[in-house]
């Protein structure tokens, strides 16, 4: 090879490279703990068990549950560990007429901008039309959380991709709900456990997706499920984020742009939940996309 043609593949080389480093130059800015994670650590201690998490390096949690504290108290607890707190767990009697002034107070001496629906009971989805019964709920719920300022969202398991009079619940919900007062927390494990995509959920309904549960399954695992009665097969297959096959690179760089604003690590029934917050954590804080 000559001079010439040398320092030309140099040159290519070089742009290559420096075309790949500014396509791979993100990072998560602030990273956030589903405190369902450390539910066992938060009844017992919930104040030591937020300081655990802040030296973990968390910037923001959400809650499932406050272990009858105050939310005066929770706020304390959150700033003296320079926690905040986006988003919160809250069943949907919560945000009904009756409950929402004082749930209302709640999410505002806390500090919630979201407010999320974990489950639909068994019995509210079995019956004929009750996945647009579902979807009507959560549009009255979202547009009284709406006029208050705040967002409304539903966060999905695995058994909402079952089909539904020969649809997914979970389409039902996307698509018979007002996008203005109703958002979705995609759960990315449940949603991959089940067979269906994040991906093309959130290419197919743009902006409707708001949060992410980063939560990892299990390399080689084949199992799909829609099943209630095969979640216990769910939770065995979760690893640390990082540890198994979902490329959360991948989602995390497209992300954004479709309306995602906030990420938040989670394992159902992890063994050591120290370990794997940690885990997780530094997993993420190292990875470019």
């Amino acid at each position: 090879m000559n001079r010439r043609v040398f320092l030309g593949a140099m040159t290519a080389a070089l742009a290559t490279a420096r075309t790949a480093s500014a396509a791979a130059s993100h990072q998560l800015d602030r990273i956030g703990l589903q405190l369902y994670t450390v539910r066992n650590q938060m009844k017992a201690d919930m104040a030591g068990t937020l300081a655990q998490v802040a030296k973990a390096g968390y910037n923001d949690v959400e809650f499932a549950g406050y272990f009858d504290h105050t939310p005066k108290q929770v706020r304390e607890m959150l700033d003296a560990n320079k926690l905040t707190a986006p988003a919160a767990h809250l069943e949907l009697s919560m945000l009904s007429a009756e409950q929402w002034p004082k749930t209302l107070e709640l999410a505002h001496t806390i500090g919630h901008k979201l407010l999320v629906c974990p489950w639909i009971a068994e019995e509210e989805r079995s019956a004929p039309g009750s996945w647009e019964k579902t979807a009507e709920a959560f549009n009255q719920a979202g547009e009284r959380v709406r006029k208050a300022g705040l967002q409304f969202a539903y966060h999905n398991h695995n058994f909402e991709f079952g089909g539904a009079e020969g649809k997914r619940g979970y389409d039902v919900l996307l698509q018979h709900t007002d996008a203005a007062n109703v958002s979705f927390e995609a759960d990315l494990f449940w949603m991959t456990f089940a067979g269906a995509d994040p991906l093309a959920y959130m290419a197919k309904y743009p902006k409707r997706f708001v949060s992410l549960h980063l939560k990892d399954m299990a390399k080689g695992m084949t199992t799909r499920s829609t099943k209630d009665n095969e979640m216990a097969i769910g939770d065995a297959a979760q690893v640390d984020v990082g540890q198994g096959g979902i490329d959360f690179a991948k989602i995390l760089e497209v992300a954004p742009a479709h309306g995602v604003k906030y990420y938040f690590v989670e394992q159902d029934n992890a063994k050591d939940p120290i370990a794997m917050i940690t885990n997780s954590q530094r997993y993420l804080r190292g990875l470019k996309f």
